[in-house]
């Protein structure tokens, strides 16, 4: 590409920093704001007097390149997609309450010169952590704003070294079913697994996501670590990484193993190709009043829309 993607396009300024947006004032300001959607969007808890010394919820006024406001820390945390923990996407957070995250690694190999074993420490400390602001699409038609920390994947493959035969990478998730009692459901193929291209995965808008609104992820989240492709539907930004291998062969993940004519390999964001079940044309942004339309890409083209020239999005979806 001749065109790469260095960052999201926000200068750092605009980024409200962690003292403000952790302060209690600044809150309510928001709250106030996102009372009137409360009734509408599943995701928004009611506001109500937090007791003393409790921990302030971070807010911010920072949007992302298209001037979209960031969702709530309440919206993010409170509103997930964590089939491993429950299917009710407003209890992930109390069902993932005391997850371990700590100690964690992560296993890259593969077809690779240099696989390691990294500690989850030792990622933060080797890959200086980015800012990003990055919109989610779900494939269920509804939408987030999130403001990340972390780093690309790009630079984590890069010392391993792909050899030559590498042209996809798979990713897999802890299986843990005594922490995830989800996992025990004979539903799903667990783990869960998910795979890019390579020349997706080298990309730079993918991302390896840390934290969170200034913080550690949280575990309804995807912590300790979770890919962020956010092009994508976000079935294929899987959390809780604890494998990536380099292979040689499109890989199986797990939505398209149990329904391949609903969930394709690519999941490219596209309003032209409707889910067999509902359309795609639109999304509801969680926290809004009327839903809005879906941008192809998820407003992202100008990064990746050359990774499918030539390429029918219609059958490769």
């Amino acid at each position: 590409m001749t065109h790469l993607y260095k960052s999201i396009p926000i200068r750092s300024s605009e980024i409200t920093p962690k003292q403000v947006y952790l302060s209690r004032r600044d809150f309510m300001k928001a709250a106030t704001v996102a009372a009137s959607a409360a009734l509408l969007a599943a995701c928004a808890p009611s506001v109500t007097e937090e007791p003393q010394n409790a921990a302030p919820i971070p807010t911010s006024t920072a949007t992302d390149e298209l001037g979209n406001p960031v969702n709530t820390y309440e919206d993010i945390t409170n509103y997930n997609n964590y089939y491993e923990f429950t299917v009710e996407k407003q209890d992930v957070a109390n069902e993932s309450k005391g997850f371990t995250t700590s100690p964690w690694t992560i296993e890259v190999g593969g077809l690779v010169n240099k696989p390691k074993t990294f500690g989850i420490e030792d990622l933060l400390k080797i890959f200086p952590q980015e800012e990003r602001i990055y919109r989610l699409r779900c494939v269920e038609a509804w939408s987030m704003v999130i403001p990340l920390e972390g780093f690309t994947l790009a630079s984590l493959l890069n010392m391993v070294e792909p050899t030559s035969d590498a042209k996809y990478v798979r990713f897999e998730t802890v299986f843990r079913p005594e922490e995830m009692r989800g996992q025990k459901s004979q539903l799903y193929p667990w783990p869960y697994q998910e795979g890019l291209r390579l020349d997706e995965a080298m990309n730079d808008l993918t991302f390896l996501a840390t934290g969170l609104y200034g913080e550690p992820n949280v575990p309804q989240n995807g912590a300790p670590s979770r890919l962020v492709v956010p092009w994508k539907y976000g079935f294929k930004s899987i959390k809780s990484i604890v494998k990536i291998e380099l292979v040689a062969e499109e890989p199986d993940t797990l939505w398209n193993d149990i329904a391949p004519n609903e969930y394709g390999f690519y999941a490219n964001v596209n309003p032209e190709v409707d889910h067999p079940r509902w359309s795609q044309a639109s999304e509801r942004r969680i926290g809004e009043l009327n839903r809005r339309p879906t941008l192809m890409f998820n407003g992202y083209g100008e990064q990746v829309a050359a990774l499918y020239d030539g390429m029918d999005l219609s059958v490769n979806y």
